[in-house]
């Protein structure tokens, strides 16, 4: 309903579509990169207020032919499979004048209330897949799925007392064929620390993609290419301290994470009221609120959440999202083009 917020004219429905619209050049990157799918299937179910959803799978085919010679018997075997669940995530985030007014005064101030709150939730999503990667490489086993996933899908070439050993060029491809064999083709994008991506662009071998602010300067992003894979550069990977001695003291195990094609399926849950403004005429003598809303899955293929036995509310906390323990592998590793290299840098 069209009205003011923040001394502007504001209409809401109108500032919804521009949400909608605004460019996200992070999960642009990933859905080209064949890594994150949207998934029309589980949008149709997540479209009540449920926020759990199962999704049956068939195993691959597999066995040996038949000779076709007009004797012998063809004999069939049952087609197997499963299923796997996931679960859909609300969130909010309310803002008010305050974070606003510095820039409020320029020509296009709803563009610029679109874009901050973007680029808000664009982070909160990158933020949700590394520590969904973080819960999915912590899944372990003596034997069964579990083992294999942890022994094929997760390289670990740092150091903790030798010189350090940082990414070297043939470090991702290496991984992808240790990790899906010949599927490593799937694979299409990578995740990684500032640290990380600069060793590779010492090396000559990343190239940043750009783009041109409304000043008409070209500014670098912190997206680029090598060698067929997507990057996306992020701080918010894990960077643990190791130690070191001597010179090497306080040396840092850095986790790229490299995710191949579908292997996070993405949907918009429903939400009725996505955004609304509010004015408290009590806080702080008088103030403007814009309230936002949203209700999304970001699901790992191949892996199965399960509900916690506690604590359980319409939409689970982060704590819930990334406990390891609420998490079973399902598909046969070797299918599941995720995977995780450590180095020093």
């Amino acid at each position: 309903m069209p009205g003011t917020i923040f001394g502007i004219p504001f209409d809401e429905e109108l500032f919804l579509d521009m949400w909608n619209e605004a460019p996200d050049p992070y999960l642009t990157a990933m859905i080209e990169s064949g890594a994150v799918v949207e998934d029309s299937t589980i949008a149709e179910m997540i479209q009540s207020n449920g926020n759990i959803y199962t999704i049956p799978f068939y195993n691959t085919l597999d066995g040996e032919d038949l000779n076709y010679d007009g004797q012998t018997d063809i004999t069939v075997e049952e087609v197997d499979g499963g299923f796997q669940t996931g679960v859909v995530y609300g969130r909010s985030k309310g803002f008010f004048a305050r974070n606003f007014t510095a820039e409020l005064s320029g020509a296009d101030p709803m563009g610029h209330i679109v874009s901050t709150v973007s680029r808000y939730w664009q982070k909160r999503r990158q933020y949700r897949l590394i520590n969904l990667a973080n819960a999915i490489f912590s899944i372990t086993g003596a034997s069964g799925l579990a083992k294999e996933w942890g022994e094929k899908h997760v390289l670990d070439l740092s150091s903790t007392t030798a010189d350090p050993r940082k990414i070297k060029e043939t470090d991702l491809n290496d991984l992808a064929t240790l990790s899906c064999g010949d599927n490593k083709g799937a694979f299409g994008l990578a995740v990684m620390h500032s640290n990380v991506a600069n060793t590779l662009e010492n090396l000559q071998l990343l190239e940043y993609r750009k783009y041109t602010d409304s000043l008409g300067v070209q500014r670098k992003m912190q997206l680029a290419d090598i060698n067929g894979f997507t990057v996306i550069i992020d701080d918010g990977v894990p960077c643990e301290d190791v130690g070191g001695e001597g010179a090497n003291s306080g040396l840092k195990k850095y986790t790229t994470y490299l995710f191949g094609n579908g292997v996070i399926r993405t949907a918009k849950g429903r939400v009725d009221y996505p955004v609304e403004t509010v004015r408290d005429a009590k806080k702080n003598g008088g103030q403007d609120e814009l309230i936002t809303r949203m209700r999304e899955t970001l699901h790992p293929n191949g892996f199965s959440f399960k509900v916690p036995t506690s604590n359980w509310t319409q939409s689970p906390t982060d704590a819930q999202l990334f406990a390891k323990a609420n998490w079973d592998i399902k598909f046969n590793p070797k299918s599941i083009p995720m995977a995780k290299l450590q180095t020093n840098g």
